[in-house]
């Protein structure tokens, strides 16, 4: 019998909040924090040029959920103002820094520098003269854009196109990602690794196996017209504000948000948003989560099967949805039948009771989305879980209509814009063919590097180059010792960016490395395009720079500079690229869906990616019907602590299952406040337990202890007694990469971030 709702559900439970809860309300996400941050960053120095940027007609630099474009700097693709979020402002403030002063570089050397914090770098300021550290020195130094150009087509020229590689970040901008392939194909190089392959692969290789497109399938639009959610593995409060606005809207039309995940994040059990002052930030919030189930981590197919079996049970297969729209059912049906409740249920930690009431909410919704981050995907069966989401949304019907579907939740503003634009090792044929056509020759026919392969292979001395267009290739990677090591086996290591990071400090080419500072999206001084996460192109206007005597250039320029001076005009004019118009030209002839690009900078009319949002049940599959199978369940045995060494004499501890998250002050690999008052954690050097794990371990809260993992050790971490599951354990990201090697999903290559077995000693 279903669960009573009070027991299975911790938002009913959850203590109220107060009327007008104070700055550091750990009981709450969202709230005065976030009107507090805004005011202290509008009334900084920078806050008339921050108000300037916010009105600019760009897309938000955060998250894949940000707003922008034609429409207006406050308004999303529906028009609708006000939405933009504190993560848009502080991601703005880092971008209008000041200069880095001459005498950072020119005073601290590599060995000081290497002892920053990903904060402390991002503080130096911006990027505004390009450097070069030889092979010998220990300071960067500057350079001019004619040796720089020399240098880099030097640097691709003397290499064998098999040994040579970039990595990019969603940071920049659809004409640059097309240009950045183009340059690498034409060159005989598949080596194409992006930040994707370390987040969202599994969603794209998942969904396309089973739906024949990789993105989600649900608009804007759509959502809206959905009673019911299901969020997996997302801290949507701290990465994707914006989402929490329509989680809002979805809870007070009546609808219901099952939410799933190891830690009872604040922010989703109440939000306070700015968007609705009165009940969210003077009424202590806005319920989010109906229910929430905090399920061991990793287990995730098995919560899944286990609302599949439920759904079975109780009659609520969508059988003449499933029957006429699907093949493979039949497996799947005979996996559900043949597993049983026992084993369900121990190998995800939630009971019969609390699976079968999820069910039971779930089918009584019309039109339910399934959406989901990388608590899904960092996984080393991350496709695996993809898989087995959008198995339940088939079997309950809810695809392919409007208001239901599969909405995987990406974290940066442009990174399904560069798989779009074929930054990626699985290239889709019918691009391929396009590409092919275009450059009048047969691409490469070896597979190229995804990042863990590419890490790998300069680690054993096969990469000669690599260009990294954004990111932090050293700080995204687990086992921080093998990454510094696998970077500093690369001849040349050329960095395009706009602020220092980490990668730039450690991530040292052998010979050379080279710091090239480029404009951010809203200084550009041309249009360009970017793609947000539920596939909507928005055109970002030309814009200005504060950095007056820099010596910035744009990445197209840069880019068709490259391209020209290896490759001249064949089979194209690779100089022309440097107009973008020209290259929007290019993507329209050749990416799928893009057709509506061609005509962008005439009409200034943004549009939604062709053959993405599936308004009706004909997927994009050979033959339009969605590709069920079933999905086996992980073994998620910990070591013992033998496996790390064992405990001495009189020492105390515990084997936990280590989930590595960002910080609700961070934005990926950087880090704007040390601390996180949502999760009560102060520092960056602190380590979230149960009470209970604390308690029957021995250790005590507040107590500094050691974290050992596989590939290292973290001394001198603080314990924090949080509402996190028992087993689990919850640190940040980057500094906890290196405690873990890694272990990746054979099938996407993105590492197993959020299971990663340590010892807590102490």
């Amino acid at each position: 019998m279903p669960a009573d709702p009070a027991a299975t559900d911790p938002a009913r439970s959850a203590p109220a909040t107060p009327s007008a809860p104070p700055p550091e309300d750990a009981s709450l996400g969202g709230g005065w924090p976030v009107i507090d941050g805004w005011a202290r960053a509008t009334l900084s120095p920078s806050g008339p040029r921050l108000w300037q940027t916010l009105t600019h007609r760009s897309a938000c630099l955060s998250c894949a959920w940000g707003t922008g474009g034609q429409k207006g700097g406050f308004r999303d693709e529906l028009g609708e103002p006000l939405q933009r979020c504190l993560k848009s402002v502080e991601a703005i403030g880092a971008e209008l820094q000041a200069g880095v002063p001459p005498e950072v570089f020119a005073g601290r050397s590599l060995s000081e520098l290497q002892q920053l914090s990903s904060a402390a770098c991002d503080r130096l300021g911006r990027l505004d003269q390009p450097l070069i550290r030889r092979q010998g020195s220990d300071h960067y130094t500057t350079i001019g854009w004619d040796e720089v150009h020399a240098l880099t087509a030097a640097a691709f020229r003397c290499a064998d196109p098999s040994r040579l590689a970039s990595y990019s970040s969603g940071r920049s901008s659809n004409e640059a990602a097309f240009l950045l392939q183009l340059l690498l194909r034409a060159l005989g190089s598949n080596n194409l690794a992006d930040c994707s392959d370390l987040c969202h692969a599994p969603s794209t290789i998942g969904l396309s196996r089973v739906f024949g497109s990789g993105t989600s399938m649900v608009n804007l639009e759509s959502l809206q017209q959905a009673d019911g959610v299901v969020l997996v593995g997302s801290n949507a409060p701290a990465n994707h504000p914006r989402l929490m606005n329509e989680l809002i809207r979805l809870r007070q039309r009546g609808g219901f948000v099952l939410v799933i995940n190891p830690v009872l994040e604040a922010g989703l059990l109440k939000f306070g948003s700015p968007a609705f002052p009165i009940r969210s930030m003077l009424g202590g919030g806005s319920e989010i989560a109906s229910l929430f189930l905090q399920p061991i981590p990793g287990s995730d197919t098995a919560v899944l099967l286990g609302l599949q079996k439920a759904l079975l049970e109780r009659g609520a297969i969508a059988w003449d949805f499933v029957k006429s729209h699907s093949d493979g059912w039949q497996a799947l049906i005979a996996q559900i039948e043949s597993t049983s409740w026992d084993t369900i249920t121990s190998r995800c930690g939630l009971s019969r009771e609390e699976l079968e009431h999820a069910a039971s909410r779930l089918a009584a919704c019309r039109a339910v989305v399934f959406a989901w981050a990388m608590g899904i995907t960092h996984h080393a069966n991350g496709t695996d879980n993809v898989q087995a989401i959008a198995n339940t949304a088939v079997l309950s019907g809810n695809v392919g209509r409007p208001g239901a579907g599969t909405m995987p939740i990406r974290g940066h503003s442009n990174v399904q814009g560069f798989g779009s634009m074929g930054v990626t090792v699985h290239l889709r044929e019918p691009m391929r063919r396009a590409l092919e056509a275009l450059l009048g020759r047969s691409l490469s026919p070896v597979p190229g590097y995804d990042t863990r392969a590419l890490i790998e292979a300069a680690d054993r001395g096969a990469v000669d180059t690599l260009l990294c267009l954004g990111g932090n290739l050293f700080g995204a990677n687990p086992d921080s010792t093998q990454a510094r090591r696998a970077l500093g086996r690369i001849d040349t290591v050329i960095h395009l960016a706009t602020k220092p990071n980490t990668g730039h400090f450690h991530g040292l080419g052998a010979r050379q490395t080279l710091l090239l500072p480029v404009f951010n999206r809203f200084e550009t001084p041309h249009r360009t395009t970017v793609e947000s996460g539920n596939n909507w192109v928005r055109l970002n206007e030309p814009g200005t720079t504060h950095l007056r005597s820099g010596q910035l250039i744009s990445e197209v320029a840069f880019l068709a500079e490259l391209a020209h001076r290896l490759l001249g005009d064949d089979p194209i004019d690779w100089r022309r690229l440097q107009d973008p118009v020209y290259v929007r030209a290019l993507i329209a002839r050749t990416v799928p869906g893009y057709e509506a690009i061609n005509a962008i900078d005439t009409t200034h009319r943004e549009f939604e990616v062709a053959g993405r949002v599936f308004a009706t049940p004909r997927f994009a599959t050979a033959n339009g019907r969605a590709q069920l199978a079933p999905t086996p369940l992980p073994d998620l045995t910990l070591p013992d602590a033998s496996h790390f060494g064992g405990l001495a004499t009189g020492e105390r501890g515990l084997v936990l299952s280590l989930i590595t998250a960002r910080s609700y002050g961070q934005h990926n690999t950087v880090v704007y406040k040390d601390g996180d008052s949502y999760r009560g954690m102060p520092h960056r050097q602190t380590i979230l337990m149960s009470p209970e794990d604390i308690s029957s371990s021995g250790l005590q809260a507040h107590q500094r202890v050691s974290v050992q993992g596989d590939a290292g050790r973290l001394d001198a971490i603080e314990i924090i007694p949080g509402s996190i599951r028992r087993g689990a354990a919850l640190m940040f990201y980057p500094e906890a990469n290196g405690l873990m090697h890694a272990v990746v999903d054979p099938a996407s290559g993105t590492p197993a971030f959020k299971r990663v077995p340590v010892l807590v000693r102490g």
